[in-house]
């Protein structure tokens, strides 16, 4: 049975180059334009949130919890776009542009207004003793904030200009990896954990602190020059062997019935794979005999 490949379905029969038809460029921007739009949904119903939870609505969290899913929905939608557009070859130089200005609104913006509404905005600060410290923790928060959003679009930035970008500690030569954290596994991270504790605002202030960190660590994170799996290996047309079924209805099972917690725990080990597999480098090199300077010789 000959294998089905769209890429030449696509072909259009009168272009002597084997050029794909017009309208498939237009299948690729239009999973971009959808994660554009679910960018500016979360944005919208973080600002609906916070001024329904001020105002004491009923189901004010709700908006929160939305917002969250439009972001993990749009992280899913913005893998689709490149791999649509690499089986289908119809990438082109606008397509990777409107996808970086897209990422900037879900993974950027989205994502920093959600934690700062979610996360800091309800928090009484007043409690605190010492009414300095008071203003100083909460000027924090607003540069945390733009910190992650700076990082994010810097990140972008050196994507697109970069030609085979090589990790600080690079990994197995046939598997495909990330220079730093990729954007949207950010904005995931953040939207996870919001989903995972109910939407419910934090009013604690030493909370609103561990979750800033957070967002400093995956600000740090997105501009370093560790790797992270791409899983741009993955064929989505390949065929699948019977442990990949079993594997692949097991975690459709669990996100399913367990979608907080499974979530969750996909966000948390993917941000922890880079920097676990940073420092088992660095212990390995400081352990390893070669990298051991050898003693002078006297005599």
């Amino acid at each position: 049975m000959p294998r089905f490949n769209i890429a030449e379905r696509l072909i259009d029969p009168r272009s002597p180059d084997r050029r794909p038809r017009r309208a498939a460029y237009a299948l690729p921007t239009l999973f971009t334009a959808g994660n554009l739009l679910l960018g500016f949904l979360a944005i919208m119903e973080s600002f609906r949130g916070a001024m329904d939870f001020a105002l004491n609505i009923p189901e004010a969290t709700r908006h929160f919890e939305l917002a969250a899913i439009y972001i993990g929905i749009s992280v899913f939608v913005d893998g689709l776009d490149g791999r649509i557009a690499r089986m289908t070859n119809t990438v082109s130089e606008f397509g990777r542009e409107l996808d970086s200005l897209a990422d900037v609104i879900s993974f950027g913006i989205a994502p920093g207004v959600l934690a700062f509404t979610w996360g800091v905005q309800f928090v009484d600060w007043t409690i605190l003793p010492d009414p300095n410290m008071s203003v100083q923790l909460q000027r924090g928060t607003y540069f945390v904030t733009f910190l992650y959003l700076l990082c994010g679009a810097s990140r972008l930035a050196r994507f697109n200009i970069s030609v085979n970008p090589v990790p600080k500690n690079p990994g197995r030569p046939d598997r495909k990896y990330f220079v730093g954290l990729p954007i949207p596994a950010a904005a995931g991270m953040v939207a996870a954990v919001v989903y995972a504790l109910d939407s419910q605002p934090i009013r604690i202030w030493y909370a609103a602190v561990l979750w800033m960190a957070l967002i400093g660590l995956l600000a740090f994170l997105m501009v370093c020059t560790w790797r992270y799996r791409s899983f741009k290996d993955f064929n989505l047309l390949s065929p699948r062997s019977f442990k990949s079924v079993i594997t692949l209805g097991s975690f459709i099972y669990l996100l399913t019935n367990f979608s907080q917690p499974v979530l969750l725990a996909l966000a948390t080990v993917y941000v922890a794979s880079g920097i676990l597999v940073r420092l088992a480098g660095v212990l390995g090199r400081k352990s390893s005999p070669a990298a051991q300077k050898p003693e002078p010789q006297v005599g």
